[in-house]
């Protein structure tokens, strides 16, 4: 058994030293901890979230939705002024052909 303590303690110290002396990319950034056995654990520290206004691009832009809004309402009081004009025929009859 010494033999083994021997070996374990060596790769260990050998763990340990690549660990903390070591300028490679897996530990920039990461929390060291000791876990039970004397085994090393690097946890990755997470960075703070934060909040992103949007770029202009795809999505609502309020002139187009008002404008899109206005439209809407001019065709819908043309259609009612045409219903109108026609004595309710012009819809039920010319294009949904029923009436």
């Amino acid at each position: 058994m010494p033999l083994h303590n021997a070996i374990l303690r060596y790769s260990q110290q050998r763990t340990r030293h690549h660990m903390t002396s070591s300028s490679s990319a897996p530990i920039r950034g990461a929390v060291v901890t000791t876990e039970d056995g004397g085994r090393l654990n690097a946890f990755a520290s997470e960075p703070r979230m934060q909040v992103v206004e949007p770029e202009n691009g795809w999505g609502f832009h309020e002139r187009a939705e008002k404008l899109n809004g206005r439209m809407a309402m001019l065709g819908f009081i043309a259609l009612l002024a045409t219903e109108f004009a026609m004595g309710g025929e012009a819809f039920t009859r010319g294009l949904l052909g029923i009436g």
